[in-house]
């Protein structure tokens, strides 16, 4: 429905876009993909008409609607929910579509008590779920999100995920999380060396296809200069041999009509291990009967008690507000208890990456001076070695601090963390800021680190990657769970997801003294008839059945994808052609599902509205 073509725009010197072209068709869902600064937002921007462009075509339908998460906070109405109801499309059926808005708020994480408040007494990451919501519950044909899970804990961010699943119109989607983009887009779109290249598939398939080729390149270019050297040197040799002059001028002209490959300029990804401190004992730190609150009456933390081993992977989950952070400064020690210990070995040596730190960082220091400050062993050789590895490279690292992104602001707080040799790193959403290159990296340089880790995250990649205990916020208390992510959702599960699937407020892992997982929840209220809506069972049953089969042949369809790309490497065109079919195959399914999950839910937001309608007729209440 958009059509890209010849698309050019510089600043100053440097150039993002040289004659680059994409469509976007209908229906598709497009994960815009790139490095930090290569134009993935610029192009957004160029889309809205916000940004002028040097050169270029960019065609759309007439009346073709964009909407799109904005960053610029300004509210006019008195209250939340009518703040979001301006959004709403014009109708003129009568209807009340209030509910809709009521559903969006909701999964977003905004709560009934916040409906009635006023939009600027909402914190500023709530005032941006509000915007999104807004964007969201305006239905445009095209929908722009720019790091949409950014201010959104791991609760909104799997509800985001289902609903734009199910998003019938056009999505253009930048996030730094891999696995939310994959779960959600039907095509990959990426911003490369000042060129596009959209697939149909994962991100996966994009960098593997890519990294393939730019192989290939690099091959045909030196095998290409081999052949011009020979050339050069026989013309060379026999140009004043009357016996072989016609030879040497074929050479010629083969010469001037011979392609000249450039070599491929190096894209730096960060690439850094954590420097480990010697620790022989069991358990880096005991947490015993741990209480906090930052008033009496309101404790974050209540009775808490865990250790943490010397290879532990902790991640710490929950909601946004709920306690994450303040448990990892107690932990850092820059927060005393209430109630309880915080009990550290002796040989014990932390690394602290804070979601706040970065404003501990001097704005008029340089990089190279951040550095060398944060230890007294750390010389300036050390420090530009250091800066090297998180892309300061060369005169970068005199960069003073003041003029940098928040990207390379959190690369320097990385940076500093691998000064001093650590056997416990305390993480804070280290993720924030960098790309999937660098997010990869982190991930790996984490795993590989030989000491503890206490992490907080909402990027279900990397709990899946790293994670093998979690301290979980939720349902107004904080506990330890002695498994992977994976095992908490399949044994316990977060309770907002527990009460949606059972269709009403049951309380989490409660009935009857029994407790029960979501999906006996689900399945006991499909037992019982109808849901809180008073809709059929039947069909919200069927709904999640079909939920359940997409996200099975999704993982089947990625699967598929990564083998696809390792016989497009190794050259096996039996296994590519085989692979090709069965990857067909499952996308037709994942579109029948689709299909029909689009349907079954238009019939029970019907039966919903019926119900609505006629329960406030029957208590006497203004539809």
């Amino acid at each position: 429905m958009i059509k890209v073509t010849g698309l050019t725009k510089s600043f100053s010197a440097q150039t993002i876009f040289d004659d680059a072209s994409f469509t976007l068709g209908a229906g598709e869902r497009v994960g815009l993909v790139g490095r930090n600064g290569h134009g993935k937002t610029t192009l957004f921007r160029i889309i809205l008409d916000e940004m002028e462009y040097d050169d270029g075509l960019i065609t759309m339908p007439r009346h073709y609607k964009i909407g799109h998460l904005s960053q610029h906070l300004s509210f006019t109405e008195n209250f939340v929910i009518d703040e979001a109801c301006l959004a709403l499309p014009h109708c003129e059926d009568g209807i009340d579509r209030t509910y809709k808005v009521k559903i969006i708020l909701a999964g977003l994480g905004i709560s009934e008590d916040q409906f009635y408040m006023s939009p600027s007494e909402l914190s500023g990451g709530y005032q941006v779920r509000l915007n999104l919501a807004k964007a969201l519950v305006a239905e445009p044909n095209l929908l722009l999100l720019d790091e949409p899970t950014n201010y959104l804990d791991i609760v909104s961010i799997r509800w985001l995920q289902r609903f734009l699943r199910k998003w019938r119109g056009e999505i253009m989607l930048i996030t730094h999380d891999r696995e939310f983009m994959d779960s959600v887009s039907t095509h990959t779109l990426s911003v490369h060396r000042h060129k596009f290249r959209k697939v149909e598939g994962s991100t996966a398939k994009l960098y593997g296809q890519t990294a393939l080729e730019e192989e290939i390149h690099e091959k045909t270019r030196v095998n290409l200069g081999k052949r011009r050297a020979e050339t050069e040197e026989f013309i060379n040799r026999f140009r004043a041999t009357a016996s072989k002059a016609v030879a040497v001028q074929s050479r010629i002209k083969m010469l001037e009509k011979t392609e000249r490959l450039e070599k491929l300029d190096t894209i730096k990804d960060l690439d850094f291990a954590f420097k480990s401190a010697p620790f022989e004992g069991k358990n880096l730190i005991e947490v015993k009967d741990l209480s906090f609150g930052y008033s009496e009456d309101e404790l974050l933390i209540n009775g808490l008690s865990f250790s943490i081993g010397k290879k532990d992977r902790i991640a710490v989950i929950g909601k946004n507000g709920k306690g994450k952070t303040t448990l990892l400064n107690l932990l850092a020690a820059e927060l005393k208890p209430v109630k309880g210990s915080v009990t550290a070995h002796q040989a014990l040596k932390r690394a602290y990456f804070g979601q706040t730190n970065v404003t501990r960082l001097n704005p008029s220091k340089t990089v190279e001076e951040e550095l060398i400050d944060t230890h007294h062993d750390c010389t300036r050789a050390m420090a530009r070695r250091i800066a090297g590895l998180m892309m300061f490279v060369k005169d970068n690292a005199l960069k003073r601090i003041d003029v940098l992104s928040g990207g390379e602001k959190s690369r320097v707080l990385l940076g500093k963390l691998l000064v001093s040799p650590a056997n416990l790193l305390l993480l804070d959403e280290p993720t924030n800021h960098l790309d999937m290159h660098s997010i990869d990296s982190l991930v790996d340089a984490v795993t590989d680190f030989s000491g503890a880790v206490v992490m907080v995250t909402h990027s279900e990649m990397i709990l899946n990657a790293v994670a093998n205990r979690l301290i979980v916020f939720d349902a107004g208390r904080v506990e330890v769970f002695e498994g992977t992510y994976a095992e908490f959702l399949e044994k316990t599960g977060w309770q907002d997801e527990a009460e949606t699937n059972a269709g009403g407020k049951l309380g989490r892992g409660k009935k009857n003294g029994k407790g029960m997982n979501p999906k006996e929840l689900r399945r006991e209220r499909a037992q019982a008839g109808a849901d809180k809506t008073g809709a059929p069972a039947a069909i919200k049953a069927r709904i999640n059945s079909i939920e359940d089969g997409i996200v099975r042949l999704e993982a089947e369809c990625k699967k598929t994808e990564e083998a696809l790309a390792a016989a497009s490497e190794k050259g096996d065109v039996a296994a590519i052609a085989e692979l090709s079919m069965n990857y067909r195959e499952i996308k037709e399914k994942i579109d029948m599902m689709f299909e029909e999950l689009s349907a079954q839910s238009a019939e029970f937001e019907s039966k919903t509205k019926e119900f609505e309608f006629s329960s406030d007729r029957s208590s006497g209440q203004q539809v």
